[in-house]
């Protein structure tokens, strides 16, 4: 069947373009918006000719660079038919530079061995040795699940929520953080997407770019481009086994101009190690004296396995000098997406702001399961589960490595959180390591992702793989360092 003849255009004989590729165009147009499907025949040469007011060879001459292209055809005793209406035909021009564009972004790439593990954590046959999030066996499903099916008929806040966040789940944060010592209003709290937004809103809405930050090293945040994006500079501290050492911080703050402090104290990524109490004070001493503000990573504050910690340095702040930065992610679920940052007011006031600009709020259905987890005592309950359990992790992990490990690495028992930090007694090839162990099915966090110096030491988790997997793991890695011997 023949398309019928065009009558509402002409090629305009006096612009720049010449006839023939006016022609090209406005058939690859009526091609491209299915006006001309496919397998179906071209008007007559003679009839388009005589219609366009032009010469037949010129409508030859457009006719053969569609063929040329791919989209028309010759067919016996149908004359010439539509082919193809393949978007990479009709395109015009070639394709952008896609790879020239990814070289020039702005955000800094993660090094390959984290592209490796962020790669690798989502393959179900590999053993997770250094994952720092709780086992999908710990995951609570079935309170989560109660909690969704109680709210049935009582859903009122499914649209975007206030830029601070939904008022009656910060309302909740702040009855709970009164358990942590902390005094803070509705109004001094911002609900964010994890504790990693709560950095991303830092770096973005009161730091300059190129300000320094001090932080414990090693660091979670050697791992991470949050603040390397923003053009911050990382200075590290050095650390003992009762935290980020107050001598060094404040020889690093009057030496490189710092604009901040970013810490974690209680079981610290990836050390494990807790600030002890008077060096908490001393932190806070040397901070006031220097007017260094401190942003405090409480991640993992709840997760004490032998006895409650100090209290967080938030508890200590007399002069509004900490943000401070919660989530339950590490103690409740990675996937509802809910943390917290508080602070002064008018800081808060424009971090929301900023954090309007970002995502428009926090998820709607997240936040109101949060609310009800806090709520109620049911989250200490389960609080008190997960110790429990990964009390019971922990000591199969040491277990293994005083079997495995005693002539291989020296380790410190952690009183919470998820971490051992393995400081293998040999030097060896970390990366290598890290490929072999791959290899065999596990994925390992070595040492140098944490401080690019560091070629001895391994995070190993207790919180992620099964119990059993945890032995093998251990066993297997084991092995492999007594063949690099």
């Amino acid at each position: 069947m023949k398309l019928g003849l065009p009558t509402d255009w002409k090629p305009d004989k006096q612009a720049d373009q010449p006839v023939y590729l006016q022609i090209v165009a406005y058939i690859k147009e009526k091609i491209a918006s299915g006006d001309w499907p496919v397998y179906r025949s071209l008007p007559p040469q003679r009839a388009m000719a005589e219609a366009w007011g032009i010469n037949r060879s010129t409508l030859i001459t457009a006719l053969d660079e569609l063929k040329a292209e791919g989209l028309i055809e010759s067919v016996v005793g149908s004359g010439t038919v539509v082919s193809n209406n393949t978007w990479s035909l009709l395109s015009s021009g070639e394709p952008p530079d896609w790879p020239s564009y990814v070289r020039l972004g702005e955000h800094p790439s993660n090094t390959e061995t984290v592209q490796d593990i962020n790669r690798f954590e989502s393959d179900p046959a590999i053993i997770r040795l250094g994952t720092g999030e709780l086992s999908p066996r710990l995951l609570p499903y079935r309170e989560t699940e109660d909690i969704l099916a109680a709210l049935r008929g009582k859903l009122s806040n499914l649209g975007y929520s206030e830029p601070k966040g939904w008022l009656p789940l910060r309302e909740a944060v702040s009855a709970y953080l009164k358990t942590r010592g902390i005094e803070a209003s509705p109004g001094q709290i911002l609900v964010v997407s994890g504790a990693l937004q709560a950095l991303q809103l830092v770096s973005q809405g009161i730091l300059r770019q190129g300000s320094g930050i001090l932080l414990e090293r090693p660091s979670y945040l050697y791992s991470l481009s949050v603040f390397q994006s923003a053009r911050m500079r990382l200075l590290g501290v050095s650390m003992d086994e009762q935290g980020i050492r107050p001598e060094a911080l404040a020889r690093q703050k009057q030496l490189r101009e710092a604009a901040l402090l970013y810490t974690i104290p209680s079981f610290h990524n990836p050390t494990g190690i807790l600030m002890s109490a008077e060096r908490r004070r001393q932190v806070m001493a040397i901070c006031e004296r220097e007017r260094l503000p401190i942003l405090e990573d409480d991640a993992y504050g709840e997760l004490w396995l032998d006895e409650p910690g100090p209290p967080p340095l938030k508890a200590l702040d007399q002069k509004g000098l900490v943000l401070y930065a919660g989530s339950l992610s590490k103690t409740l679920s990675p996937g509802l997406r809910i943390g917290w940052i508080v602070g002064p007011e008018p800081v808060i006031e424009r971090l929301a702001d900023v954090k309007m600009q970002t995502d428009y709020g926090a998820s709607a259905l997240s936040q109101i399961a949060a609310k009800e987890w806090l709520e109620h005592d049911r989250y200490l309950r389960h609080l008190a589960m997960i110790r429990a359990s990964l009390r019971e992790r922990r000591a199969i992990a040491c277990q293994a490595l005083e079997r495995w490990f005693f002539d291989l690495a020296e380790w410190q028992v952690p009183q919470g959180g998820f971490y051992i930090w393995l400081r293998l007694k040999r030097a060896t090839s970390a990366r290598s390591l890290f490929s072999r162990a791959l290899a065999k099915g596990i994925l390992l966090n070595p040492g140098y992702i944490y401080d690019h110096t560091d070629a001895r030491h391994l995070r190993i988790s207790y919180s992620y793989a099964a119990e059993e997997e945890l032995e093998e793991a251990l066993f297997v890695l084991s092995q492999l360092l007594r063949d690099s011997l």
